[in-house]
């Protein structure tokens, strides 16, 4: 025991002579002064992100106006969940993308992960809500700790607009309806011409069989497959057989297959293949493309949808028809460099996601789509700057001047009753600005109208209205003023 008080004391002593070691190096430091050598801080943003300017904002708004317009004309309703999910709530749901997904630190309370995309939590929220039907769109943010080509429009957090329908339903019918929009979407949104690719994992699982690849490789050979339209069929089959171990034989089987694709056509010589034919699960899927190569050519864009066995999806959710639209070419404009976007939308259908969550297994049918906003604003941000197309970043319909000193007042009450009335309007913040300099405003902001108020207009009740394109004006009864400016601004102001 006294040997145990000994090293007590000096375990006390040491520990009062370390304290009084850091007091004096504190004390040292304290002099010293700050570190004139330490690294300066960089202003940047992180990896994989970027700011937007208000000129680049106007383009984003424009294009989530003609998304959310579609969205809308099909009857969808909008939802909108938190962005960071419990870990186990996306654990297992993307393959091999799984690593991808931010795992946000512990603070002492539930694992958390940022959301990967918007159709995990979709899921969730429908078994949360045991919810069995319903048509919603999402548009959020998304993050994946990917390594970002930024000038392809690929971030690490970036847009992403969902529209899905859930329920139990006649085949293909809402499969057709989904790949739709994104034919609508991408015509309206003029960044050149697309093909759709589709295919079923069904076929894709069935073809795998008959091919000879074991059960437990599915998931991994169908993710070599995706790269199919990065790289070429030597690099993918070196993928399976070197780092899959899979038999080369086999690959060339697969090989055989996943490099056709067509349309309907190709679909009912499948359906005579031999070996293709022997899986239920394979004549499942020509089925059901066979129905909706019918209903395609109802809604007339059967022109634009491609049947190709490539086309994979990677993520472990995908039970049915997948595809994905990808531009054929970037249009190149006078000045402008070809862009190479790959895939501007994609989905497919998933039956058994909601059931992963429900704690009786109950499915919920959904099949659904994904803009790839972020590759499109690229698109369009690049052929505006390749025109020099002026862009306006604001709504404003006139702006409130005054040609002579001391109306700041009248400037006010002029424009308050504008705003009051539901005019967009602005003024100077200055108390006599000169008329000039008002009027420069204008141009530069590409403000339409000019409300200029003076001495002679305030005896005569009236106001002076200008066009700053044609510069023409004209006196206005200061009680017809509001229904001018609306007359005269009812075009859209960004075309």
């Amino acid at each position: 025991m006294a040997e145990r008080a000994a090293l007590e004391e000096l375990v006390r002593l040491q520990g009062e002579h370390i304290e009084e070691e850091v007091a004096k190096l504190l004390k040292l430091k304290a002099q010293l002064g700050p570190d004139e050598g330490k690294q300066k801080f960089v202003l940047k943003t992180p990896k994989g992100t970027r700011d937007y300017s208000p000129r680049q904002m106007a383009v984003r708004e424009k294009v989530f106006d003609v998304i959310i317009s579609c969205f809308k004309r099909h009857g969808a309703e909008v939802i909108d969940t938190p962005v960071f999910e419990l870990k186990e709530t996306l654990t297992g749901k993307y393959g091999e993308d799984s690593k991808l997904i931010y795992d946000l630190k512990d603070q002492g309370g539930e694992l958390l992960s940022l959301r990967y995309d918007l159709t995990v939590p979709f899921a969730r929220y429908l078994a949360m809500n045991k919810l069995t039907n319903i048509k919603r769109y999402h548009i959020a943010k998304v993050y994946r700790r990917d390594n970002p080509a930024m000038t392809r429009g690929r971030y690490r957090e970036f847009y992403q607009c969902d529209f899905d329908i859930a329920g139990q339903f006649d085949p293909m019918i809402p499969d057709a309806e989904c790949l739709k929009i994104i034919c609508e979407l991408l015509s309206s949104l003029q960044i050149g011409d697309f093909l759709v690719k589709v295919n079923d994992r069904r076929i894709l699982d069935g073809m795998f069989a008959v091919c000879g690849v074991p059960d437990s490789k599915f998931r991994t050979i169908c993710s070599s497959v995706d790269k199919l339209d990065k790289v070429s069929w030597e690099e993918v089959k070196n993928e399976m057989v070197e780092e899959k171990g899979l038999a080369p034989e086999v690959a060339d089987r697969i090989g055989d297959y996943v490099q056709q694709h067509g349309g309907v056509s190709l679909v009912e010589q499948l359906l005579q293949d031999p070996k293709l034919s022997q899986s239920k699960q394979a004549l499942e899927g020509l089925g059901d493309l066979n129905l909706l190569f019918e209903y395609l050519t109802l809604f007339g864009i059967a022109d634009k949808i491609s049947f190709d066995l490539s086309l994979a999806r990677g993520l472990d959710y995908y039970t049915g028809v997948i595809y994905e639209a990808v531009l054929l070419q970037t249009p190149v404009q006078p000045g402008e460099e070809t862009l190479g976007v790959g895939s501007v939308a994609a989905g497919g259908r998933y039956d058994g996601l909601v059931g992963m969550f429900d704690p009786k297994g109950r499915k919920v049918p959904c099949v659904g789509l994904s803009i790839g906003v972020e590759r499109i604003f690229s698109i369009v941000e690049q052929r505006l700057e390749a025109l020099e197309e002026k862009v306006r970043t604001t709504e404003t319909q006139v702006l409130v001047a005054s040609a002579q000193k001391k109306l700041l007042e009248e400037r006010l009450k002029l424009i308050a009753e504008l705003w009051d009335a539901g005019i967009k309007a602005e003024l100077l913040y200055k108390k006599n600005p000169k008329l000039l300099n008002q009027l420069q405003y204008c141009e530069e902001a590409g403000i339409p109208l000019v409300a200029i108020i003076g001495e002679q207009e305030l005896k005569d009740g009236v106001i002076k209205l200008r066009s700053v394109a044609s510069r023409e004006e004209v006196d206005v009864r200061r009680e017809d003023l509001v229904e001018e400016i609306k007359r005269r601004t009812s075009q859209p102001l960004l075309n």
